[in-house]
């Protein structure tokens, strides 16, 4: 068993190794690897078949010639005449293959080294012997060796070329699969604005390609659902704008009622009310993203400690991390109040105490000990009117805080901890001060 457990941990490390750097699953990589080996197979073939070819012929040509002097070679040596040179019965160099053919009774011709040099030996029976000639195959064994270096040379130069060009069009393409993915996320991230333009997709005329068809469609998506949020905005802005007088006016009325318990019902409900028609307000105002943020300078932890003593309702526990000198963050003091107001109030409405409000540096951390927050709000952030579990509350309070935590420059994470409860935790920008001749500098509004 250990053995066994060995071998696969092994095996588990090898595989970690072997894994590939991240840019080889790029389509520019995979293109190139592609056309490189696409471009060796096929100069590889034809460098073959052409290899092939020339060397059939050039072979042949020396054939024929060794075979054409062999003829002379019979003649003269059964007319008792004196052999040409190179010539001879038995001559020394004469392969074995060869002469054992001749010996035979058979005629052929080989191509073999004779004192270093190529040469074509054609051979002929002649009374139990050999009588055989040779050739220099020198010039055409250089011919052939000089288109394989020809061969190989143009194969590079084919091969690099393509690369080149077939790098340069994927590099195109693949650039504007870039714009297209980088528009997307913008637009994900809520800039509903930003639009990929592909020159291909402004003249119906001009025949388009797979991406341009893409980017198209990316632009007509988000024009269509910018459309219908500015609708479902301005919408919202309106409601609120036309309830805010009535329920003005109804307020107003309730005041008047006789005291009693119907009187404080009705009151009630026309606070709840109010709350709704300023909460939309609020979040009309900051999906026209025309919020003006007033930074200054605070202690971060009276702040918090202020905030959640005001707050009506159960109390919530404050800690403040030891050590260390006060911590000051630079952000919008109403917006901050607000964030944190609606924090604690969620803590308490949706979760089980004891609820803590814990500030450590620039980071302020609320936490219920209920059943968490649910799974959708942990993925992507809260969603207005949107909650689960039978709980009350139209899931405005925490889209606000989300809202004002990033028109202040802040982050508001939602997470659950392992032990149960929800937990929101609000990261600050903290204030560094700048020592300059024992002044501390004009700060900057975040962004500046």
């Amino acid at each position: 068993m250990r053995a066994r457990r060995t071998g696969a941990t092994r095996t588990r490390r090898t595989r970690r190794r072997l894994r590939l750097p991240a840019w080889t699953a790029t389509l520019t990589w995979k293109s190139a690897v592609f056309i490189t080996v696409m471009c060796c197979l096929l100069a590889a073939l034809l460098g073959v078949l052409v290899h092939t070819a020339v060397t059939r012929q050039t072979v042949g040509h020396a054939r024929e010639k060794a075979l054409s002097r062999l003829e002379g070679v019979t003649a003269a040596y059964e007319a008792g005449e004196a052999l040409p040179p190179r010539s001879g019965i038995d001559p020394p160099g004469l392969p074995a293959a060869l002469r054992a053919l001749a010996v035979g009774g058979e005629r052929g011709t080989m191509v073999a080294d004779h004192l270093g040099r190529p040469t074509m030996w054609a051979a002929a029976p002649a009374d139990g012997h050999a009588l055989a000639t040779q050739v220099d195959y020198g010039q055409s064994a250089r011919t052939i060796n000089g288109l394989d270096g020809a061969i190989v040379g143009s194969s590079l130069l084919a091969i690099g070329a393509t690369l080149l060009v077939g790098a340069f069009s994927v590099t195109r393409v693949t650039r504007r699969l870039h714009q297209t993915a980088r528009v997307a996320r913008r637009i994900g991230a809520g800039d509903l604005d930003a639009r990929v333009d592909d020159p291909r997709t402004a003249d119906p005329s001009r025949r388009q390609d797979e991406v341009a068809i893409v980017a198209g469609a990316l632009d007509t998506m988000a024009s269509t659902l910018q459309r219908k949020l500015v609708a479902e905005q301005r919408f919202t802005a309106d409601v609120a704008h036309e309830l805010r007088t009535p329920l003005t006016g109804l307020s107003a009325a309730a005041e008047l009622l006789p005291p009693g318990r119907p009187s404080e019902l009705v009151q009630d409900r026309v606070r709840a009310m109010r709350a709704l028609t300023e909460d939309l307000l609020e979040i009309s105002r900051l999906d026209a993203r025309t919020e003006q943020v007033d930074l200054d300078v605070h202690e971060l932890a009276p702040l918090a400690e202020r905030v959640a003593a005001r707050l009506p309702g159960p109390a919530t526990e404050v800690r403040v991390a030891p050590g260390g000198p006060p911590v000051r963050v630079e952000t919008d003091k109403r917006r901050l109040e607000r964030v944190l107001g609606n924090l604690i109030g969620n803590a308490h409405r949706h979760g089980r105490p004891p609820v803590l409000l814990t500030v450590d540096g620039p980071v302020v951390t609320v936490r219920d000990h209920g059943e968490g927050f649910p799974d959708y709000l942990v993925a992507g952030g809260p969603q207005r009117f949107r909650t689960e579990g039978g709980a009350k509350g139209h899931g405005l309070g925490l889209t606000i805080a989300a809202g004002q935590a990033e028109v202040m420059g802040a982050e508001l994470t939602f997470e659950n901890a392992p032990d149960g409860g929800a937990v929101a935790r609000l990261t600050l920008p903290e204030y560094v001060r700048l020592d300059h001749g024992g002044e501390e500098p004009p700060h900057s509004p975040a962004g500046a």
